[in-house]
């Protein structure tokens, strides 16, 4: 058996959303039973970006909100503590995409059923729909906790 084995990786897309927080906690609870790390995936696009124009925004200065947003959710969602403890990534790009990526030679990814946007009533939102069907590694989809 090689005792240099990496610790197992629980990766978990976070994007603000209710379901998206759950989703930490479930990812922090299983990670802590297994032993393993927890890394937090933030994805950050701007709309239009690929159009005719260039964008109208500094990224720089987009990925550091994000960063920051993602710094303050993680303390507000699990305490000082346990969001030391949490591996963060901020990465550009398209939501399903860097996830399925973040999660190649993971033990499990995790999401919320639905992030922030898109239909109210959908059971899945195409981010968790997507990411179960195409990952290389088991995927748990949280749902929010009723209100």
């Amino acid at each position: 058996m090689d005792t240099d084995a990496a610790e197992p990786r629980v990766v978990v897309g976070v994007d603000g959303s209710q379901s998206s927080y759950e989703a930490l906690r479930w990812a922090v609870r299983y990670a802590d039973r297994i032993g393993g790390t927890v890394e937090a995936v933030a994805v950050w696009e701007l709309p239009g970006l690929y159009g005719w124009s260039g964008p109208a925004v500094d990224m720089q200065m987009d990925e550091e909100e994000t960063r920051q947003k993602m710094g303050q959710e993680l303390t507000e969602v699990l305490g000082a503590e346990a969001a030391g403890s949490v591996r963060t990534r901020v990465v550009h790009g398209n939501a399903a995409d860097v996830l399925l990526r973040a999660a190649e030679g993971a033990e499990v990814l995790v999401v919320g059923s639905r992030g922030r946007g898109g239909f109210a009533r959908a059971l899945l939102g195409s981010v968790s729909q997507h990411v179960s069907q195409h990952a290389s590694c088991p995927v748990v989809i949280v749902r929010p906790r009723k209100q």
